[in-house]
C-alpha cells in the first residue's frame, strides 16, 4: 500500500486533505522511525512498518480517535508532551492562556504559580520553562497526575515543578503569586453535540453540571483569593460565549484589573483579573 493511499483512508472519513497529509507524515515519522527528509526524498518504506501506519490510519477513520492519542503525544509551544485517555489534548488556543502567564510573570518578577486541573502539565511545565518561577501542578486524577509527572521528568524540570493531588484548593496549603486554569467548560448537556475527536479527551476535563458551563470559573475564582498573595493574578482560558459571565463572577468576588484576550477567530479566549 502506497502513502496516497494511506492518505485516501483518511479524506474517506471526512478528515481534510492537509490535515490528512500532515496526520500520515506524523504516522510514518513515528511508527517506521522516517524522517520528513525521507518521506519528501520518497525514501522507500519497509512494508511491514507501513502496515502498522495503514491500521492506525484505520483506527483513525473508523472511530475518529485524536491521532494525538493514536501517538501518545503531542507538541505543545515546540515541546513534546505524553497524552493518555486520562489527559485533555493540548490545545493551540492554550497557547493564549501559556503566553500572557509567561508574559506576566516575567514582567513582575513572580515567584510561584499554581496549575489547577494540570492534566498532562503544559501550563506548568510552561511556565516553569520559561520564567524564573516555580510551579504546582494540581489534578485530581491520579492517573493524569502520573502523566504531568513523566512530562516534568522528561522536560528536566523536577526541580522547578512539584505535582499536588486535590480536588480544586482542598490539599493546597501555599499562597501563589499567580494562579492558572483551563477549567472543565462543557455543559454536560451539550455532550451529544460535540466534535467526535474531543469525546476522546476525559469527562473529567471536559464537562460541568450547569447550563452555562461556569461551574468551575465561580468555584475557583471565589476561592483563589485566599491562595493568592497581594496584588497576586488569576488566569483563565474561557469557551465560547463565557467571557461576560465570568468577568461579572471576577468582578463580585472583588476582583481588579480584569482584561479580556481574544484568540486567532476573535474569540474571547482568555481571562485575567489580580486580587
Amino acid at each position: 500500500m502506497s502513502i496516497v493511499e494511506i492518505v485516501k483512508i483518511l479524506t474517506s472519513a471526512g478528515i481534510e486533505q492537509s490535515e490528512a497529509n500532515a496526520e500520515v507524515k506524523m504516522l510514518i515519522e513515528h511508527f517506521c522511525g522516517y524522517s520528513a527528509v525521507d518521506i519528501v526524498m520518497g525514501k522507500r518504506l519497509d512494508e511491514g512498518k507501513l502496515s502498522i501506519v495503514k491500521e492506525k490510519a484505520q483506527l483513525r477513520a473508523r472511530t475518529r480517535m485524536p491521532i494525538q492519542q493514536i501517538l501518545g503525544f503531542a507538541y505543545f509551544m515546540g515541546d513534546k508532551f505524553k497524552v493518555s485517555k486520562d489527559t485533555l489534548i493540548p490545545r493551540d488556543e492554550t497557547e493564549i492562556l501559556a503566553r500572557k502567564a509567561i508574559d506576566i510573570i516575567n514582567k513582575n518578577n513572580l515567584k510561584s504559580a499554581l496549575d489547577i486541573g494540570t492534566g498532562t502539565g503544559i501550563l506548568a511545565c510552561t511556565i516553569a520553562k520559561y520564567t524564573l518561577s516555580k510551579s504546582t501542578a494540581l489534578d485530581v486524577s491520579d492517573n493524569a497526575l502520573k502523566i504531568a509527572e513523566e512530562n516534568i521528568k522528561n522536560l528536566d524540570l523536577s526541580e522547578k515543578v512539584k505535582t499536588l493531588k486535590s480536588n480544586l484548593f482542598e490539599k493546597v496549603s501555599e499562597k501563589y503569586d499567580l494562579i492558572v486554569s483551563n477549567p472543565p467548560y462543557i455543559p454536560l448537556s451539550e455532550k451529544a453535540t460535540i466534535q467526535k475527536e474531543v469525546t476522546f479527551d476525559p469527562d473529567l476535563a471536559l464537562y460541568t453540571k450547569d447550563e452555562k458551563g461556569l461551574e468551575f470559573y465561580e468555584k475557583i475564582s471565589k476561592n483563589a483569593k485566599n491562595y493568592l498573595n497581594k496584588n497576586g493574578y488569576l488566569l483563565f482560558e474561557m469557551g465560547l460565549g463565557q467571557s461576560e459571565d465570568i468577568k461579572q463572577t471576577l468582578e463580585q468576588e472583588g476582583y481588579k484589573n480584569i482584561q479580556i484576550e481574544k484568540d486567532l477567530a476573535g474569540i474571547d479566549r482568555v481571562i485575567i483579573a489580580q486580587i
